[in-house]
């Protein structure tokens, strides 16, 4: 018994990851290989799943959807050869009798499609609420997205249909109803991206507030965006003077953390600890940076100033409200923002630019009525933990086993 999961991206190839461990428990015996579509797969290098193929870290870090010059890049990096050789290897996975798990968006489906093997879909990137809520479509959906009906375009649902395509895992609710219309084989198993995070049940202490900063992953953007949140961070501690805010910076351990600490020195914050994290105060306000306390500050902060994907969506599910505003990119545009904002509903605050944060934070936690309505959406809109092992108990009994 053989699977080759397929994926394309970091956030894609730990979704995959939390999928497998189960896999690992229930079927022991099943032989695992990862290709890693886009990146070098440490997430499994780290549980030692063997790479089916050569990886590369392609410079544009999988934006390549954007066209013009991170394309450009790509290509002159060699992205044509790499994905030749990829496509060759998962045709040859399937004349070994093998099974395919593609995990992200059309390309690793599209690969799972071109392997002639049996194959299921764990589909990360889109979502009926980009474009509809339960009720109405909304202002911003075209004419054309209206009359094609679903998120998913006809060729994505037709690979999703084949005869070869066992089972199809989308990330919510809304999405899988729409699916089944086309007789999709689509379980309705919930978001693999919530499990093993769990809320904070400790009441907030009177006066303080935290607040989770997250200026993303790339690099350098995630500098870009650091900088802007820095601002906001300001002008959010001048708007509630009489509160003691608590900042958390999740730094992706990838990065290098003295860029950011030295942005924070310059805009006022002086250092105070340097262990495992770095705390920082200004005025009676804390900030603390880490690159290993990314679940604890999700947890115990009761809002978020976000400039990224994964991280941010994370946090709207655990019921909590994010505000945003738009960065230089190449990931976090006014575009990203905005269909981020569509994405996740009213537990997204956007505005416009970080002065205006503050405004936005003291007006939501104010608001039991509606933060009471930002906990229900963040639920409904990510799910509840356990989708992985869901998820891996259906592939047993629709790919796995005969």
């Amino acid at each position: 018994m053989k699977l080759l999961v397929l994926s394309n991206g970091h956030g894609e190839d730990q979704i995959a990851i939390r999928i497998i461990e189960w896999l690992q428990q229930d079927i022991p015996e099943l032989e695992l290989a990862a290709l890693p579509i886009v990146g070098q797969g440490y997430a499994y290098q780290k549980l030692k799943i063997p790479l089916a193929g050569r990886v590369r870290q392609m410079p544009s870090g999988g934006f390549i959807y954007q066209g013009g010059n991170p394309l450009w890049q790509d290509i002159r990096s060699g992205l044509i050869q790499l994905t030749i050789e990829q496509l060759k290897l998962v045709r040859r996975w399937g004349k070994t009798g093998g099974a395919i798990l593609a995990v992200g968006d059309i390309v690793p489906l599209l690969y799972a499609w071109f392997s002639k093997a049996n194959y299921a879909f764990v589909g990360t990137a889109r979502s009926e609420y980009y474009l509809r809520d339960e009720t109405n479509w909304f202002a911003q959906t075209s004419w054309l997205e209206k009359k094609i009906g679903c998120v998913y375009l006809p060729w994505e649902r037709w690979l999703m249909s084949h005869n070869r395509c066992q089972a199809v895992f989308p990330r919510d609710s809304l999405t899988t109803k729409t699916l089944q219309q086309w007789s999709i084989p689509a379980y309705d198993l919930g978001n693999p991206m919530m499990d093993q995070i769990i809320n904070k049940t400790q009441p907030r202490e009177l006066g303080q507030l935290d607040i989770l900063l997250l200026p993303g992953s790339r690099m350098p953007e995630a500098s870009n965006n650091w900088r802007k949140i820095l601002v906001a961070a300001w002008e959010t501690s001048k708007i509630l003077p009489q509160k003691q805010l608590n900042f958390s910076v999740a730094i992706a351990p990838a990065l290098n953390l003295k860029p950011f600490i030295l942005d924070a020195v310059t805009q006022g914050w002086r250092v105070t600890a340097q262990q495992a994290s770095i705390t920082m105060m200004q005025d009676n306000h804390t900030l603390v940076l880490s690159q290993q306390r990314y679940q604890e500050f999700l947890k115990q902060a009761d809002i978020a100033i976000a400039m990224a994907g994964t991280a941010t969506e994370q946090f709207v599910g655990l019921g909590k409200p994010a505000v945003i505003f738009p960065g230089e990119g190449p990931q976090f545009t006014y575009a990203f923002a905005e269909a981020q904002s569509r994405l996740l509903g009213c537990s997204i605050i956007m505005v416009e630019n970080p002065t205006q944060v503050g405004k936005a934070i003291a007006e939501v936690i104010n608001d039991d009525q509606r933060l009471n309505q930002i906990a229900l959406n963040g639920q409904r809109r990510m799910g509840e933990a356990g989708a992985a092992q869901r998820i891996a108990q259906c592939l047993q009994t629709t790919l796995l086993l005969p």
